[in-house]
Protein backbone atom coordinates (compact mmCIF):
# COMPACT_ATOMS: atom_id res chain seq x y z
CA UNK A 1 0.00 0.00 0.00
CA UNK A 2 2.80 2.10 1.28
CA UNK A 3 4.68 1.56 -2.45
CA UNK A 4 1.45 2.66 -4.24
CA UNK A 5 1.11 6.11 -2.19
CA UNK A 6 4.98 7.02 -2.95
CA UNK A 7 4.44 5.91 -6.59
CA UNK A 8 1.21 8.15 -7.12
CA UNK A 9 3.13 10.78 -5.34
CA UNK A 10 6.53 10.14 -7.50
CA UNK A 11 4.02 10.25 -10.65
CA UNK A 12 2.52 13.41 -9.59
CA UNK A 13 5.64 15.34 -8.81
CA UNK A 14 6.90 14.28 -12.34
CA UNK A 15 3.74 15.65 -13.86
CA UNK A 16 4.00 19.24 -11.94
CA UNK A 17 7.71 19.05 -12.55
CA UNK A 18 6.86 18.81 -16.20
CA UNK A 19 3.74 21.40 -16.43
CA UNK A 20 6.12 23.91 -14.59
CA UNK A 21 8.96 23.34 -17.02
CA UNK A 22 6.53 24.02 -20.10
CA UNK A 23 4.63 26.91 -18.43
CA UNK A 24 8.35 28.44 -17.73
CA UNK A 25 9.14 27.62 -21.60
CA UNK A 26 6.00 29.30 -23.05
CA UNK A 27 6.51 32.02 -20.57
CA UNK A 28 9.54 32.90 -22.08
CA UNK A 29 8.86 32.51 -26.06
CA UNK A 30 6.06 35.10 -24.57
CA UNK A 31 8.63 37.32 -23.94
CA UNK A 32 10.71 36.99 -26.67
CA UNK A 33 7.74 36.87 -29.39
CA UNK A 34 7.38 40.63 -27.85
CA UNK A 35 10.80 41.92 -27.63
CA UNK A 36 11.11 40.80 -31.15
CA UNK A 37 8.23 42.63 -32.30
CA UNK A 38 8.70 45.93 -30.06
CA UNK A 39 12.32 45.50 -31.84
CA UNK A 40 10.29 45.58 -35.23
CA UNK A 41 7.84 48.01 -34.30
CA UNK A 42 10.49 50.59 -33.27
CA UNK A 43 12.30 50.61 -36.81
CA UNK A 44 9.35 50.99 -38.81
CA UNK A 45 8.87 54.39 -40.74
CA UNK A 46 6.27 57.36 -40.03
CA UNK A 47 3.05 56.49 -42.15
CA UNK A 48 -0.40 58.14 -43.41
CA UNK A 49 -3.35 57.87 -40.69
CA UNK A 50 -5.61 58.11 -43.47
CA UNK A 51 -7.34 54.83 -42.73
CA UNK A 52 -8.40 56.10 -39.12
CA UNK A 53 -11.94 55.80 -38.25
CA UNK A 54 -12.21 59.36 -37.01
CA UNK A 55 -15.19 60.14 -35.01
CA UNK A 56 -17.59 62.64 -35.90
CA UNK A 57 -19.68 64.05 -32.71
CA UNK A 58 -23.16 64.95 -33.69
CA UNK A 59 -23.36 68.25 -32.51
CA UNK A 60 -27.13 69.19 -33.65
CA UNK A 61 -28.75 65.82 -32.14
CA UNK A 62 -27.05 66.12 -28.48
CA UNK A 63 -29.67 67.42 -25.82
CA UNK A 64 -27.70 70.88 -25.42
CA UNK A 65 -30.87 72.62 -24.75
CA UNK A 66 -31.48 70.71 -22.09
CA UNK A 67 -30.53 71.60 -18.07
CA UNK A 68 -28.37 74.90 -19.60
CA UNK A 69 -28.44 75.97 -15.96
CA UNK A 70 -27.28 73.19 -13.88
CA UNK A 71 -23.17 73.26 -13.95
CA UNK A 72 -22.63 69.87 -14.36
CA UNK A 73 -24.47 69.26 -17.22
CA UNK A 74 -22.90 72.66 -18.49
CA UNK A 75 -19.62 71.32 -17.73
CA UNK A 76 -20.01 67.93 -19.68
CA UNK A 77 -21.68 70.21 -22.56
CA UNK A 78 -18.47 72.68 -23.26
CA UNK A 79 -16.45 69.70 -22.99
CA UNK A 80 -17.97 67.79 -25.82
CA UNK A 81 -17.69 71.15 -27.45
CA UNK A 82 -14.19 71.63 -26.98
CA UNK A 83 -13.63 67.96 -28.70
CA UNK A 84 -15.44 68.69 -31.68
CA UNK A 85 -12.08 70.01 -33.50
CA UNK A 86 -9.64 67.72 -31.69
CA UNK A 87 -9.29 64.56 -33.55
CA UNK A 88 -10.93 61.04 -32.19
CA UNK A 89 -10.53 57.83 -32.89
CA UNK A 90 -10.74 54.46 -30.63
CA UNK A 91 -8.06 52.34 -30.35
CA UNK A 92 -8.80 50.20 -27.45
CA UNK A 93 -8.76 46.99 -29.62
CA UNK A 94 -4.71 47.97 -29.87
CA UNK A 95 -1.61 47.95 -28.37
CA UNK A 96 1.04 50.46 -28.55
CA UNK A 97 3.64 47.95 -30.26
CA UNK A 98 0.55 47.24 -32.99
CA UNK A 99 0.10 51.12 -33.84
CA UNK A 100 3.95 51.45 -34.18
CA UNK A 101 3.88 48.24 -36.40
CA UNK A 102 0.73 49.62 -38.04
CA UNK A 103 1.80 53.44 -38.50
CA UNK A 104 5.23 53.44 -37.17
CA UNK A 105 7.07 54.53 -34.27
CA UNK A 106 6.79 59.19 -35.07
CA UNK A 107 3.14 58.61 -35.11
CA UNK A 108 2.66 56.80 -31.41
CA UNK A 109 2.67 60.09 -29.78
CA UNK A 110 -0.54 61.66 -31.96
CA UNK A 111 -2.38 58.30 -31.76
CA UNK A 112 -2.60 58.60 -27.98
CA UNK A 113 -3.63 61.53 -28.21
CA UNK A 114 -6.90 60.77 -30.03
CA UNK A 115 -7.18 57.59 -27.97
CA UNK A 116 -6.84 59.85 -24.85
CA UNK A 117 -9.67 62.33 -26.47
CA UNK A 118 -11.56 59.14 -26.60
CA UNK A 119 -11.47 58.32 -23.98
CA UNK A 120 -12.59 61.59 -22.14
CA UNK A 121 -15.70 61.50 -25.06
CA UNK A 122 -17.09 58.12 -23.43
CA UNK A 123 -16.69 59.05 -20.32
CA UNK A 124 -18.40 62.81 -20.01
CA UNK A 125 -21.01 61.31 -22.27
CA UNK A 126 -21.69 58.86 -19.24
CA UNK A 127 -21.59 61.15 -17.39
CA UNK A 128 -23.83 63.53 -19.45
CA UNK A 129 -26.54 60.52 -20.00
CA UNK A 130 -26.57 60.25 -15.85
CA UNK A 131 -27.25 63.99 -15.03
CA UNK A 132 -29.75 63.91 -17.30
CA UNK A 133 -31.72 60.45 -16.23
CA UNK A 134 -31.42 61.44 -12.47
CA UNK A 135 -33.09 65.14 -13.74
CA UNK A 136 -35.44 62.81 -14.73
CA UNK A 137 -34.99 63.32 -18.34
CA UNK A 138 -34.91 59.67 -19.78
CA UNK A 139 -35.15 59.99 -23.11
CA UNK A 140 -32.51 62.68 -23.02
CA UNK A 141 -30.32 60.54 -21.24
CA UNK A 142 -30.79 58.35 -24.11
CA UNK A 143 -28.73 60.18 -26.50
CA UNK A 144 -25.30 60.85 -25.20
CA UNK A 145 -25.56 56.85 -23.72
CA UNK A 146 -26.51 55.53 -27.32
CA UNK A 147 -24.48 57.54 -29.07
CA UNK A 148 -21.32 56.11 -26.77
CA UNK A 149 -22.52 52.74 -27.63
CA UNK A 150 -22.46 53.17 -31.39
CA UNK A 151 -18.59 54.54 -31.26
CA UNK A 152 -17.37 51.65 -28.64
CA UNK A 153 -17.37 52.78 -25.51
CA UNK A 154 -16.20 50.10 -23.03
CA UNK A 155 -17.77 52.30 -19.72
CA UNK A 156 -19.74 49.74 -17.74
CA UNK A 157 -21.61 52.01 -16.29
CA UNK A 158 -22.82 53.50 -19.49
CA UNK A 159 -23.83 50.17 -20.74
CA UNK A 160 -25.74 49.76 -17.13
CA UNK A 161 -27.56 52.63 -17.23
CA UNK A 162 -28.83 52.16 -20.38
CA UNK A 163 -29.83 48.73 -19.58
CA UNK A 164 -32.34 49.70 -16.90
CA UNK A 165 -33.47 52.64 -19.06
CA UNK A 166 -34.73 50.13 -21.47
CA UNK A 167 -35.97 47.78 -18.39
CA UNK A 168 -38.08 50.71 -17.32
CA UNK A 169 -39.21 50.85 -20.83
CA UNK A 170 -40.20 48.01 -21.18
CA UNK A 171 -37.65 47.57 -24.18
CA UNK A 172 -35.50 44.32 -23.00
CA UNK A 173 -34.74 43.71 -27.27
CA UNK A 174 -33.08 47.06 -26.65
CA UNK A 175 -31.14 45.26 -24.02
CA UNK A 176 -30.48 42.26 -26.58
CA UNK A 177 -28.66 44.88 -28.95
CA UNK A 178 -26.68 45.75 -26.00
CA UNK A 179 -25.06 42.60 -26.16
CA UNK A 180 -24.50 42.13 -29.46
CA UNK A 181 -22.42 46.00 -29.18
CA UNK A 182 -20.53 44.50 -25.88
CA UNK A 183 -19.38 41.45 -27.56
CA UNK A 184 -17.56 43.11 -30.01
CA UNK A 185 -15.32 44.66 -27.40
CA UNK A 186 -11.68 43.81 -26.41
CA UNK A 187 -11.45 45.17 -23.16
CA UNK A 188 -11.39 44.01 -19.90
CA UNK A 189 -14.52 45.12 -19.20
CA UNK A 190 -16.37 42.74 -21.41
CA UNK A 191 -17.31 40.07 -19.96
CA UNK A 192 -18.65 41.75 -16.74
CA UNK A 193 -20.77 43.81 -18.63
CA UNK A 194 -22.01 40.67 -20.53
CA UNK A 195 -22.97 39.45 -17.29
CA UNK A 196 -24.73 42.17 -16.88
CA UNK A 197 -26.80 42.04 -19.27
CA UNK A 198 -27.72 38.57 -19.25
CA UNK A 199 -28.80 38.94 -15.50
CA UNK A 200 -31.06 42.09 -16.63
CA UNK A 201 -32.79 40.34 -19.28
CA UNK A 202 -33.29 36.85 -17.51
CA UNK A 203 -34.34 38.60 -14.11
CA UNK A 204 -37.22 40.92 -13.17
CA UNK A 205 -35.25 41.94 -10.11
CA UNK A 206 -34.27 45.69 -10.45
CA UNK A 207 -30.56 46.48 -10.48
CA UNK A 208 -29.11 49.68 -9.00
CA UNK A 209 -27.07 51.51 -11.61
CA UNK A 210 -23.05 52.35 -9.72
Amino acid sequence: MNFIILASFILLAGLIARQLSASKKNRKKAEEDFWNREREANNVRKKPLDDLDYIQIPLETLPFHILTDNQQVQDCMEQIHSLRDLKVVNLSEFTNTDLKLKYGTANITVLSEYDQNFTLLVRTLYKWGSLLYEAGYKEEALIPLEFAISIGTDVSGNYKLLATIYKEKGQLSKIRELTVSANRLTSIMKNPILTFLSDMVSSDTDHTVK
